[in-house]
């Protein structure tokens, strides 16, 4: 009975849980980027340098801060969570992309990431949580 009881509470706080936790971390981290305080910064710079090196990195990273932290708005907005995964898609595409393109700041050899590597590599749960959350909340309407 008891486990009952605190199933049916873990699922009432879940979708809650599930969408500060994301507004929290994009919010967070995009307005890190705006001000220049993102330990992130580096990375972003050397990839835009390799990947697109006409778009300057003072503007891009005000657009990616802007991009991150209207992600983490719209996830805290019930029925917003189709938009934010269809603006998480290329974002988690980009952040992947430092694993392809930075090898020798992402891996210390073969299956073994750097920290910055491990950073990206964790994303995984940032992407299944916003899948479950979406299901969730759809199976729920």
């Amino acid at each position: 009975m008891q486990s009952e009881t605190l199933f049916k509470n873990l699922k009432k706080l879940s979708a809650p849980l599930a969408r500060f936790s994301l507004f929290i971390v994009f919010f967070w981290f995009g307005t890190l980027k705006i001000f220049g305080e993102s330990p992130a910064n580096p990375l972003v710079e050397n990839l835009l340098s390799r990947t697109m090196p006409g778009i300057t990195f003072e503007n891009f990273i005000i657009f990616l801060g802007i991009w991150e932290m209207a992600i983490g708005v719209l996830f805290i907005i019930p029925k917003m969570e189709k938009l934010a995964i269809i603006l998480l898609i290329p974002h988690m595409i980009t952040t992947f992309m430092p694993l392809v393109f930075l090898t020798e700041i992402t891996w210390q050899s073969t299956f073994t990431p750097t920290l910055e590597g491990q950073y990206i590599i964790k994303n995984l749960v940032v992407i299944a949580l916003a899948i479950n959350l979406f299901i969730s909340t759809k199976t729920k309407r």
